[in-house]
């Protein structure tokens, strides 16, 4: 049976970040130095795919500090963590690695200088999400005040109109942030932003690319965990673009096809944390069922490097 045309559009960037592929690095060399079992507190990165991969290599994941043995490694995830998880290896005599993804790590700095300079932070993040959790962490509590929405601005109150400053979570959309910022700054003018922007170079070119395909589209995937703020804010890219149908899915198995029935141009792209062997699964979908002429939209070229610990670079 001759198969319906389709025309697939491959957003670039896509995929894996730099921070991401530090972290997965940095358990599998871990694995490697000491052996199995290691402990991650948390999901190393938002995606059952390499967290159930991990986990056959050795990796035991858990939710606190308290789940882990003294006598073994643990990693703290990318997302980051409050200061008091590795004060309390510390104190226990835990050999840890902080998988922190250096761009977080660079927002965990800057309200730690703010703090310093004796202005309280406003966080724009989501609630409950481990890097808000750290990020929040970094800091006394009470220093910190959360807003998800510009509504929230109108609802903070801090000790200190004048002697505020700002830092977002790394994974938002660029363009609520922006709405969100401009809240902030019209209620509090003294307000002090960052000196570069938080939200990252990974999250902000996939969401560019993702602008880039909606409009040509009948239908846009996003391959990514239910769990990742950067993928869940692809979707909401693709919306906002006019996009009629926008899905986050975990890999090919869970396509709707008959959602996707009449399209003529569908759309793919992946989340920071879902590696290439899902997205080719999708594609490979694709083609089983259409004719599929592919074609990459690509918005930025990426060559960001971070290098893992020193701890996992020298001998055993």
């Amino acid at each position: 049976m001759t198969k319906q045309p389709l025309n697939l559009y491959l957003a670039a960037p896509r995929g894996f970040c730099a921070g991401v592929d530090r972290a997965i690095k940095i358990v599998e060399m871990a694995i490697e130095k000491w052996g199995a079992p290691i402990y991650v507190r948390h999901e190393i990165v938002h995606n059952k795919f390499v967290v159930d991969s991990l986990r056959d290599k050795g990796a035991v994941f858990v939710e606190e500090l308290d789940e882990c043995p003294p006598n073994r490694p643990v990693i703290f995830s990318a997302h980051g963590v409050p200061k008091a998880v590795p004060a309390e290896a510390a104190r226990r005599e835990m050999i840890y690695v902080d998988a922190t993804c250096p761009l977080v790590s660079k927002v965990h700095i800057e309200a730690e200088r703010h703090h310093v300079n004796g202005l309280q932070m406003v966080m724009i993040g989501h609630e409950g999400h481990p890097e808000t959790i750290g990020t929040m962490g970094q800091l006394p509590e009470g220093e910190v005040l959360l807003v998800e929405t510009v509504a929230d601005v109108a609802t903070i109150t801090p000790r200190d109109p004048e002697r505020l400053a700002f830092i977002t979570q790394t994974t938002l959309s660029v363009d609520d942030t922006i709405d969100i910022v401009a809240a902030l700054k019209a209620r509090f003018p003294a307000i002090i932003g960052p000196h570069k922007e938080d939200i990252c170079y990974a999250t902000t070119n996939r969401q560019e690319a993702v602008k880039a395909v909606a409009p040509r589209v009948d239908a846009l995937l996003v391959i990514g965990a239910p769990n990742s703020s950067n993928s869940r804010r692809l979707v909401e890219v693709a919306k906002g673009q006019g996009c009629a149908y926008a899905q986050l899915v975990g890999r090919a198995a869970e396509i709707d096809w008959r959602a996707l029935e009449g399209a003529t141009a569908i759309g793919v792209t992946a989340g920071a944390s879902a590696p290439d062997v899902l997205i080719q699964e999708v594609i490979d979908a694709f083609r089983d069922r259409y004719d599929v002429t592919l074609e990459v939209v690509e918005t930025a070229v990426e060559n960001v490097e971070f290098k893992v610990p020193r701890v996992l670079r020298e001998p055993a």
